[in-house]
């Protein structure tokens, strides 16, 4: 018999989407550290050029950003984080109701980075409120594995190294956590 345990909590992630980072940057920045605690990593913006599924929206060129935050947060709250993420999308778009970012937040454990989506299919997990967990990476023999569906720009080594960086900083707070 399986008995129930909590597991250890993650380290968030969010990337953030975008071709206007003036109209928004760095006061977004300050409102997800209100909201989420402190970003601890922050990368430089990274060319998003795998896909054109957010041109239309977005426009171009396209650029991503890397978060983590400092504060590890229980896994069950992923929901409350992606619909979080959801207001801020909104709050944001233009009036036409076209965003100006998009965010997808995550959690990265020792193990994986699980992205939350409100978007179903055959491999996620529906955490309840409308949000799925969509295991995305998984990590082992030393590196990032992806999987049938894993994003193409999720498996492309620049965003990998960042993950990593934020996966040892993870490491870290874990063991710092537990007195080691």
């Amino acid at each position: 018999m399986s008995v129930p345990n909590e597991p250890l909590p993650a380290k968030l992630f969010l990337s953030i989407l975008s071709a206007r980072w003036e109209a928004f940057w760095p006061g977004l920045l300050e409102e997800l550290n209100k909201t989420f605690g402190k970003a601890d990593y922050v990368s430089e913006p990274i060319a998003f050029v795998q896909t054109s599924y957010y041109d239309k929206e977005l426009g171009t060129p396209i650029t991503r950003r890397a978060l983590g935050f400092e504060e590890l947060v229980p896994q069950d709250r992923l929901p409350e984080i992606k619909l979080a993420t959801n207001a801020l999308e909104k709050k944001y778009a233009k009036e036409e109701g076209r965003r100006i970012f998009n965010l997808d937040p995550g959690l990265i454990t020792l193990e994986r980075l699980v992205l939350a989506t409100g978007k179903d299919f055959t491999h996620r997990v529906y955490l309840g409120r409308g949000i799925r967990a969509d295991l995305t990476l998984i990590f082992t023999r030393g590196d990032w594995q992806k999987l049938p569906w894993t994003f193409p720009d999720y498996a492309g080594p620049e965003l990998k190294a960042h993950l990593t960086r934020l996966r040892e900083a993870y490491k870290q707070q874990i063991a710092s956590s537990r007195g080691k």
